[in-house]
């Protein structure tokens, strides 16, 4: 099959696997050995988590990692798994303008991704992307999968209840939420990410509204059952850095016991 024939169906089945209420689970990974694992595991699509591949390469979040090694570490994953569909944590699109955007996502696709994650939260600024700003930027991006031939899955992620505490969300940031997901959506937006949303009673409200599929990051025992997301109309649910924290700690006991000189 050729590759890019093979790229777009796995494209539409990354789509397909977005269903309210049978929620689409990538447990977020951060190097080909990492998602070949998750592939012997089960997983029907496999995620990166831009927290975890700059870690994994020394490097703090935010885009500090270079642009070229997002790249290659994606090669590397793509080449690893080519029958699973890969989708790539792109933070804010590495530029803020939507020249760059769109620039940066074709050479995703190039490369082999079928899905990103493009976050409305400044990089190196304050606050986030005002809506029509950020609705640019993701016309951007899908004016180039549109130009790649490419039908990539585009989730887009509102940071709205990253701005304060969980405790103090209200119905008003939902109301926020919806209104960047309806603008979102227009500008060629596949998906609603909100990380930091916990509440059921909103996440319920948010999903009820929103005209995209939502996705949900949980993180342990703070966060809502996969079957309570499920319940509330999720249609996707993610771990962001979880995995790779859970791995790190996990090797250092075990390197504090290797290292102990009293066995």
């Amino acid at each position: 099959m050729p590759i890019r024939t093979k790229q777009i169906e796995q494209a539409r089945a990354l789509a397909e696997l977005h269903v309210p209420g049978e929620p689409l689970v990538l447990f977020n990974v951060w190097d080909a050995g990492s998602a070949l694992a998750m592939k012997e595991a089960g997983a029907e699509a496999i995620a990166t988590g831009s927290w975890s591949v700059a870690a994994a390469h020394g490097y703090e979040d935010g885009e500090q990692l270079p642009f070229e090694l997002v790249l290659a570490n994606l090669e590397r994953i793509v080449r690893a798994i080519p029958d699973l569909p890969v989708t790539i944590d792109i933070e804010s699109g590495y530029g803020p303008s939507a020249v760059e955007v769109r620039k940066h996502v074709r050479q995703i696709i190039e490369v082999g991704a079928v899905g990103i994650n493009i976050e409305d939260q400044q990089i190196g600024g304050e606050g986030l992307y005002a809506v029509e700003e950020q609705s640019r930027r993701i016309a951007a991006a899908r004016e180039a999968a549109e130009d790649a031939g490419v039908p990539l899955f585009l989730n887009a992620r509102c940071d709205v209840f990253f701005q304060t505490g969980p405790s103090a969300h209200r119905e008003t940031h939902v109301d926020e939420a919806i209104r960047r997901a309806h603008a979102y959506a227009e500008a060629g937006a596949n998906g609603l990410f909100v990380p930091g949303l916990s509440d059921l009673r909103l996440i319920e409200a948010l999903c009820q509204s929103s005209p995209l599929p939502v996705n949900i990051m949980v993180d342990g025992a703070s966060s809502p059952s996969q079957r309570e997301l499920a319940k509330a109309g999720v249609a996707r649910v993610s771990y962001g850095p979880h995995p790779y924290l859970q791995m790190m700690t996990a090797l250092k006991e075990a390197g504090r016991k290797a290292l102990r000189k009293d066995h």
